[in-house]
């Protein structure tokens, strides 16, 4: 894309009749973009933002948000060989573990042992003995 000279009359009567720059842009065979650049470099005086910006906002926006107040965890205390699945959901009153007894060496009871871990099928092909 070349600025001939037509290109760059037509941008500047455009830009002086207040269209945007994407209209100017498309009348021309240019980005927006373009004729943004165009027009800094040609020095055409300065479009006031298109943005709307409301004065109560901005100084809004100025001040000290307020703290943000952040719930505490609760603190359960798992101590013992009890089972570690936790029953309900963690925020509610009624949340708590199943605390049956663990199998030996593993976090869960029997029941919740077999839930949770998927035993492996054994290998079948060629190698398999």
């Amino acid at each position: 894309m070349t600025w001939t000279p037509e290109r760059i009359s037509e941008v500047t009567r455009l830009w002086n009749e207040g269209l945007t720059t994407a209209e100017i842009g498309k009348q021309v065979g240019v980005s927006k973009n373009a004729v943004v650049g165009k027009a800094h470099r040609l020095g055409l005086p300065p479009r006031p933002s298109p943005i709307k910006r409301n004065p109560d906002s901005v100084r809004r926006a100025r001040e000290v948000p307020k703290p943000v107040k952040v719930a505490r965890p609760k603190v359960v205390n798992i101590s013992g060989p009890g089972c570690r699945w936790p029953i309900g959901h963690p925020g509610e009153s009624e949340f708590h573990f199943c605390s049956a007894p663990s199998l030996v060496g593993k976090p869960y009871c029997a029941d919740h042992f077999a839930r949770a871990y998927i035993q492996s099928k054994p290998k079948v092909g060629a190698n398999a003995a």
